[in-house]
């Protein structure tokens, strides 16, 4: 086969990184988002995990979260991974600089991998997802967030209007991300069982689309397309942007909205005691008997409905 197309400079990306860490806390509400649901979703698993590992730790706002949990009982020792040193810089505990596509545990090392807003800019998603359910020992677990396709709708249209107006044409200016309905269908190809995906929008007030921009410099989530239109991202394409962002967007008030999609993965690495689909043809109960109702063959016509209803 053939290798995964490369859409994403991932050099650029860790530079990206590195820029933000400093300013980096100002902007964290999605990760700290993510990270809570993830360590609530810890909490509801009665089961321990003794060697744990994030990817994508970023400011270490899992951690934190999971330092005020019950889960925190649950869980060892958790590495922190980060495609960037400046990140990680200044904080106790065990931390690695590590790539999310070149994972560097051995097979089976690992009970735990979480992952909060990360992958999304892996070039090869399935890829990333096989060599995490490799990493994991049987029946270890997997709990991954990423940004799904609805995020910044508003802002990717308002930036290819705005191209269209001034160019005439408009390349991809916002990174792709993963369609929410085909996540599990991820999961179910790198191997993992029981493959669940919950999505949560979030909406996210701004006074203007530079407020926006801003944030996503900040949290190091700006454009890293390999594929870019080669135009530069000039004063006049940013004004004209804002100008139709708020005509298309804001609300009363006069702020913009910008959509975030969450998607939360979960998955286990295979294990011969877990739970497994019944053959078809093989269940012992009748679904009518379990509903209480008549059952009937195909040709038979059912009877009114109501009392008044006409024969």
């Amino acid at each position: 086969m053939s290798d995964p197309p490369r859409l994403f400079d991932r050099t650029l990306h860790r530079r990206r990184l590195d820029r933000a860490a400093r300013g980096f806390a100002r902007a964290d509400f999605l990760k700290r988002r993510a990270s809570e649901d993830i360590v609530q979703r810890l909490e509801a698993i009665r089961r321990s995990f003794p060697l744990a590992a994030e990817l994508g730790a970023r400011d270490g706002a899992l951690a934190a979260a999971l330092a005020r949990s019950e889960a925190a009982a649950k869980v060892g020792l958790l590495a922190e991974a980060d495609l960037s040193e400046a990140m990680l810089r200044g904080r106790p505990g065990v931390r690695l600089v590590a790539d999310e596509e070149r994972l560097p545990f051995a097979p089976e090392s690992l009970d735990l991998i979480v992952s909060a807003l990360a992958l999304h800019w892996t070039n090869d998603l399935v890829g990333a997802l096989i060599q995490i359910r490799r990493a994991l020992k049987p029946d270890g677990l997997f709990l991954g967030a990423l940004l799904g396709g609805a995020t910044l709708t508003e802002l990717r249209q308002a930036l290819t209007a705005a191209e269209l107006d001034l160019f005439g044409g408009a390349g991809p200016r916002v990174s792709p991300f993963a369609d929410a309905y085909d996540a599990a269908g991820l999961l179910q190809r790198a191997g993992f069982a029981m493959p669940v995906a919950d999505v949560d929008r979030v909406g996210v007030r701004y006074a203007d689309a530079l407020a926006l921009m801003g944030d996503l410099r900040a949290m190091g989530e700006t454009n890293v397309l390999l594929d870019g239109t080669g135009r530069p991202l000039t004063r006049e394409l940013i004004v004209r942007t804002g100008e139709i962002y708020a005509e298309r967007f804001s609300g009363p008030d006069g702020r913009i909205l910008a959509t975030f999609e969450i998607i939360t993965l979960t998955g286990w690495a295979p294990h011969p005691d877990q739970p497994k689909p019944l053959r078809p043809g093989s269940a012992r109960t009748r679904l009518a008997d379990a509903l209480g109702a008549q059952e009937r063959s195909a040709g038979e016509k059912a009877g009114p409905q109501r009392p008044d209803a006409e024969p």
